[in-house]
């Protein structure tokens, strides 16, 4: 096997489904390694957001990437195409915040693809396979995914509905299959619900040209394309919302009432749970990013009690890095944040997050010691929990722009695949 991107660029362009803005949306090569990608071409920076689960920030009747003005919305059937492809690397060009919804299923992205040809490039795929079961349960969504050497679907959902009901059916997941069986079901929702979700800013480009729309007693001014059309595209949004693991999948998943927010979650504890198999020299990269604490110290100038990062998990070139800290009661901070309640300041996390960074861009340099990371911006800080003696935070940085000597990056913090915290950070490196 190897990675595969397109041979050409592929253009598509429509109203988005939820914001009800137009975007032309431009598939492009990319090189082997690079993944897959949005690139927000309509803003000065053009910032890159990978299609990856830890860059999720909304899930309600949709899957959104990223936060404020560089969000991308409703990526879900796009990456299901994409994945149903195998397509690896990819840069998604895209001139507003929402991809077109075009008929409402994955099809036309799917066709698009198809028109310009798949290119195969060097080196290995990547899989996330499973070693034993796992079991998730998000609200009425329930999930388990299981050990398997393909991905296999078994989807059952259930709506109080005359035309829907109950519905179940198992899909193997491959190229073909999906053209036949998914790629054309288009999204549906109700007539009651119109109102409720445009008061939420949802729904604004959505009709009946896009959209399967119910009212009580069955489907309006629409033909449905299968009896099961609504099963089909809650299985295409699932194979949408797992190529967020990062990877191709290999593993058998039993989704009973999924949803976008059940899936993602789902995403996440196959991404902690899972094993991923690389091509011999993508193993080998990894291998040599782990860092120990007296490594990180020949590289950083920080000492204590301001050196907040104990190790280095995984260095990926100069687009990615993981790193962790361990987070006791002796961390002198504790003695005033809080007295009987110890929390870890927020701009800490942000500033072992920043030396994690600061690791990714040192990493790769002679005479370490004369040189120092300055950064010049932090942007879209959050704070989703509080991190207190005993946790294990890992950070996880990715690169999103390089321009001459500036490098921008996004970080993530979580304790135990939870996310705590989040931010985009510029920095530099000069002579000390």
């Amino acid at each position: 096997m190897t990675r595969r991107t397109v041979s050409a660029p592929a253009r598509i362009a429509g109203v988005g489904l939820h914001l009800g803005q137009a975007c032309e949306l431009t598939f492009r090569p990319a090189a082997a390694g690079d993944g897959i990608r949005f690139r927000r071409v309509d803003l000065a920076d053009k910032p890159v957001i990978p299609a990856r689960v830890d860059q999720v920030t909304a899930t309600e009747r949709r899957t959104q990437l990223g936060s404020g003005a560089a969000a991308i919305h409703t990526v879900e059937h796009v990456l299901s195409a994409v994945a149903a492809l195998e397509i690896d690397d990819l840069m998604i060009d895209m001139s507003g915040p929402e991809p077109p919804i075009l008929d409402g299923s994955a099809a036309p992205f799917y066709d698009a693809l198809i028109g310009v040809g798949v290119e195969e490039l060097p080196g290995e795929p990547e899989y996330l396979t499973l070693t034993e079961p796992l079991r998730v349960i998000d609200g009425n969504s329930v999930y388990e995914a299981h050990p398997a050497n393909e991905l296999l679907l078994d989807v059952t959902i259930e709506f109080p509905h005359p035309v829907i009901g109950r519905q179940s059916a198992r899909y193997v997941v491959g190229r073909e299959s999906y053209r036949d069986q998914m790629a054309a079901a288009r999204t549906f929702g109700f007539l009651h619900e119109v109102e409720d979700l445009r008061a939420k800013g949802l729904i604004q480009g959505a009709s009946t040209d896009n959209a399967v729309v119910l009212d009580d007693t069955g489907v309006v001014a629409n033909v449905l394309r299968w009896d099961d059309e609504f099963l089909r595209h809650k299985a295409l949004d699932c194979v949408g919302d797992l190529a967020l693991v990062g990877s191709r999948v290999k593993a058998r998943i039993v989704a009973v009432r999924p949803s976008h927010r059940g899936t993602v979650t789902l995403v996440r504890e196959m991404v902690r749970a899972g094993r991923r198999s690389r091509s011999t020299e993508q193993g080998a990269k990894s291998m040599a990013g782990t860092m120990s604490i007296e490594e990180i110290m020949k590289v950083l100038p920080h000492r204590y009690p301001f050196l907040l990062i104990d190790r280095i998990l995984e260095i990926d070139g100069k687009q990615r890095i993981v790193g962790m800290k361990n987070v006791t009661i002796n961390e002198p901070f504790f003695q005033g944040h809080f007295p009987g309640h110890p929390i870890m300041p927020g701009v800490l996390i942000i500033e072992a997050m920043a030396q994690v960074g600061g690791m990714l861009l040192m990493g790769g340099l002679e005479e370490t010691e004369q040189k120092v990371v300055y950064f010049m911006s932090l942007d879209n800080v959050r704070f989703r929990k509080p991190v207190r003696p005993g946790d294990q935070i890992r950070f996880e940085l990715d690169v999103i722009q390089i321009r001459g000597a500036v490098c921008k990056m996004r970080g993530v913090a979580k304790v135990d695949g939870e996310l705590v915290a989040e931010a985009e950070m510029a920095a530099m490196v000069r002579d000390r």
